[in-house]
């Protein structure tokens, strides 16, 4: 009688436990304020909403939404940040709780599951491996130290360019500043030159960009992505850039460990070498070490060669376009130097529009306009909306430079706005983020930098520059590359006949 009667009580009861328990999960949604976004479908959320140039999609969306949205990629709920108070947040109030990186599939492969710097999960390892890069490698004495490296390859193009406008003949520049860059960074981290090396770098890296900028449909549709990936034809890509990049890495690593193998010039494996070899001697583990100096190397590599060669060739361009700054930049740059016969980076400090030149290219055009996303740990507000951990965080970079709130007239390309300005790209104005900010901010901006500008310092000291017979300046196209990259660079080359200045 009394089970009869509980059951009873229980039926009765049940209508008022669900009113219960409807009311608080209501509750709980109102106080969990989230970011607005748009409508997502089952299934694909907004995948759909990401078109040719992500970065301006974005942008279209965040116009709509607000600065701070909600999107839901697949099975990945993503936090799109767009303005410089949501950034600031991220990378300086919450940079603890937000400096995870996601696990994706592309980026595992390719630094040896994990044990690089910039794809790297947060952990204890990354904590010191970032600290022996930025200690090691990419402090002011060991760029310093690498310094001839630099300028011998830039007077190396010199002439190579010299001997093009005895002819006349026009030059692609993107593809020059792209072999330079390569050379410098191919030099100093493995001793070596690239000239007579069969190595196509160019091609190599932009796999590698496109396939770290990509992403798998298993991971954002776990249920049926296993059968859409190998009809993509995805897998078969990032196993195809891996056996490219793996054989060369591998093979000038093992040329660094043979007994008996002398330099003066320390190149940057024996630095990581040297480093690493006290924690290889207590676990024996030589591949492990070997990976975790490859995964660095692509690192150095994707940051010092893509995206100085994009941040050049967009300044070039943007100068042949207005013929009256890039005459300032000239003017300045040849009455410092005079008759010199070329740049060296002792000049560099006096060129204060040279400088101001390179800050403006890089925020009209960021070489990594969607910064590396970021991942939360635990819970925390960005832009006064609730974030929940295991979100990815996507900071556009491209749109906040481009943001009215915080640039005139945004869309014009003015060196002259940053002539009486503290704003730097270091990490400390979130409304000029190119290198990120926080504790992923990039650690080689010094390296990145110099090589800019001795590059562009030279161009412009050396040559004047003519388009092509029956162009006009507004003639050159300016559109960025299409589809989804980790770098986005110019769509179609830079064509331009260069006149010597030093006869």
């Amino acid at each position: 009688m009394a089970v009869y009667t509980l059951i009873i009580s229980f039926v009765l009861l049940l209508p008022v436990l669900q009113l219960l328990l409807k009311k608080k999960f209501k509750n709980r949604r109102r106080q969990k304020q989230l970011p607005p976004g748009p409508p997502a479908p089952p299934i694909i959320g907004n995948l759909h909403q990401i078109g040719a140039i992500p970065h301006n999609s974005f942008c279209q969306l965040s116009k709509k939404y607000g600065p701070v949205l909600l999107l839901h990629l697949g099975r990945i709920p993503v936090v799109l940040v767009s303005s410089a108070e949501a950034a600031r947040d991220v990378l300086k109030v919450h940079d603890l709780a937000c400096c995870n990186r996601p696990q994706f599939v592309g980026s595992r492969k390719l630094t040896y599951n994990f044990q690089d710097i910039a794809f790297s999960p947060y952990s204890e390892n990354w904590r010191q491996k970032r600290k022996i890069t930025t200690l090691e490698l990419f402090s002011t004495k060991r760029v310093q130290s690498f310094r001839f490296i630099r300028e011998e390859e830039v007077a190396s193009l010199m002439h190579l360019i010299t001997q093009c406008a005895v002819s006349t003949t026009a030059v692609d520049l993107g593809e020059k500043i792209f072999a330079l860059t390569g050379s410098i960074l191919f030099r100093m981290s493995f001793g070596t030159s690239l000239q007579g090396s069969t190595i196509d770098l160019k091609k190599l890296i932009h796999g590698v960009v496109t396939v770290l900028g990509g992403f798998t449909a298993n991971e954002h549709f776990p249920y049926v992505g296993w059968i859409l990936d190998p009809i993509t034809g995805v897998n078969v890509k990032v196993e195809k850039v891996f056996k490219k990049l793996d054989p060369v890495l591998e093979q000038v690593v093992n040329d660094h460990l043979k007994p008996g193998r002398t330099e003066k010039h320390q190149d940057i494996i024996d630095v990581l070498l040297a480093t690493q070899r006290e924690e290889t001697d207590q676990d024996g583990d030589l591949q492990q070490m070997k990976n975790g100096i490859k995964a660095v190397l692509l690192n150095i590599f994707l940051g010092g060669i893509d995206t100085t060669a994009i941040t050049v060739l967009w300044a070039m361009a943007e100068l042949v376009r207005k013929p009256r700054l890039m005459r300032k930049a000239q003017i300045e740059i040849r009455n410092y130097v005079g008759n010199k016969g070329r740049v060296t980076e002792d000049d560099l400090d006096q060129l204060q529009y040279l400088k101001i030149v390179v800050k403006e290219t890089l925020r009209l055009h960021p070489p990594v306009p969607l910064l590396v996303p970021r991942e939360t740990m635990s819970p925390c507000k960005i832009g006064g909306y609730d974030i929940s951990p295991k979100t990815v965080i996507q900071i556009n970079a491209w749109a906040i430079a481009r943001d009215p709130k915080y640039w005139t007239n945004p869309e014009e390309f003015s060196p002259e706005r940053f002539a009486d300005s503290s704003v730097d790209f270091k990490g400390q104005n979130f409304e000029f983020l190119p290198f990120g900010s926080g504790r992923r901010v990039c650690p080689g901006i010094l390296l990145g930098i110099i090589t800019a500008e001795l590059l562009l310092a030279n161009l412009l000291y050396c040559f004047d520059w003519k388009i092509p017979d029956g162009m006009k300046e507004e003639d050159i196209n300016m559109e960025e590359e299409v589809g989804a990259s980790l770098t986005v660079g110019k769509k179609t080359p830079l064509l331009l006949v260069p006149v010597n200045y030093l006869q």
